[in-house]
């Protein structure tokens, strides 16, 4: 299916836009004001981070009612700076979040429909020679977009997974031998369906140790759901969803979650956490080092979140099985006994004690 053009990038030369690709397109974020046919979306004012981010926690609620706990590993994780892993069936909200945040932080959504012919300079742009110039156009691919979702990850070819590894880890993509920045903010949303495994890839160890949680929406309350009948289905949840922040005041609040303090208590069980992974006689390989940083960094955005200026190790409870079930690999005897990951974490984390 032919894919939409792309506006082109603020910081590019007028003329370089997104190429169209059979599965990978750049928008602009939707608001309710662009809904109602105003041209372009005013700015919001400068607002004190805390302000702003209550705002944003109201827009994610509004779009994913009735799981707010899966609303605050989302910002945790988007003001972390970042990547997350939805692991969950279709149609329960997981396009509509990815949607929602870009909106509400002035952003653009990059959107890639991950295929098995789909090329990695689908996702990262392409030099195009200008036979009238004489020279190169580099043309940016979806990747240079506030918000990246990646729909069904694992549908997708190792070689083409591979081309997310440098601008997850290092916030850049190389083509041709040239490095080219991404945006501030930058974040991965990718997808997997948990169910139809036909035709899939299954992940590899580095690419999932990239992300820094792993997030299921499941289903909306009861309540929530019958609001959802009751509109039937002509009801777009991101109206009435307007930008609450702008890039400046997502690196604030940034910053902000980099000065969250981290006591040697809460640091010291975070340790004890990760040597539990790795000598469960159930699994095979344990959280690596970066899972220990993922996991520090999050409980940060999520002390954040609460008014606090420092981690608890409440915290690290809270967001272990987010962080670090989704990189273990059990044992064969475990997977055969019908051990999930999730149990294991969750296992080690009422088993540890925090340290005195």
């Amino acid at each position: 299916m032919p894919a939409q053009p792309a506006a082109p990038l603020p910081d590019e030369p007028p003329g370089q836009s997104v190429p169209p690709t059979a599965a990978a397109t750049v928008v602009p974020a939707p608001s309710a004001g662009a809904e109602a046919g105003v041209a372009g979306r005013q700015e919001p004012a400068a607002a004190a981070p805390k302000a702003a981010i209550g705002r944003l926690e109201q827009n994610m609620t509004q779009a994913l009612p009735g799981r707010p706990d899966s609303v605050r590993t989302i910002l945790a994780t988007f003001l972390a700076q970042g990547h997350l892993l939805l692991h969950d069936v279709p149609g329960v909200g997981k396009t509509t979040v990815a949607k929602a945040l870009a909106a509400s932080v002035s952003g653009t959504l990059g959107r890639i429909q991950f295929t098995p012919d789909l090329l990695p300079s689908d996702l990262t742009g392409v030099t195009i020679y200008r036979q009238e110039t004489g020279t190169f156009e580099f043309h940016p691919g979806p990747l240079f977009a506030t918000v990246v979702i990646g729909d069904e990850i694992n549908r997708a070819s190792p070689k083409t997974q591979s081309a997310l590894l440098e601008c997850m880890a290092e916030r850049q993509v190389t083509v041709d031998g040239t490095t080219h920045r991404l945006p501030e903010p930058f974040m991965v949303i990718a997808t997997q369906n948990p169910v139809e495994m036909d035709g899939t890839y299954r992940l590899p160890e580095a690419q999932q140790d990239r992300f820094m949680a792993r997030v299921s929406l499941g289903y909306p309350p009861d309540e929530d759901e019958l609001s959802m009948l009751a509109t039937g289905g002509f009801h777009d949840p991101l109206s009435g969803i307007e930008a609450v922040m702008r890039p400046e005041d997502v690196q604030a609040a940034g910053a902000a979650v980099r000065h969250v303090f981290v006591s040697d208590e809460a640091l010291r069980y975070v340790l004890a956490v990760l040597r539990a992974t790795r000598e469960h006689p159930g699994v095979q390989l344990g959280a690596s080092p970066r899972a220990g940083l993922h996991l520090v960094a999050l409980a940060k955005a999520l002390a954040y979140l609460d008014g606090r200026d420092h981690v608890l190790p409440d915290d690290v409870q809270t967001l272990g099985v987010s962080v670090l079930a989704h990189r273990l690999t059990l044992t064969r005897s475990a997977r055969v006994e019908g051990t999930a990951a999730e149990d294991v974490v969750a296992e080690i984390l009422t088993r540890v004690p925090v340290h005195s």
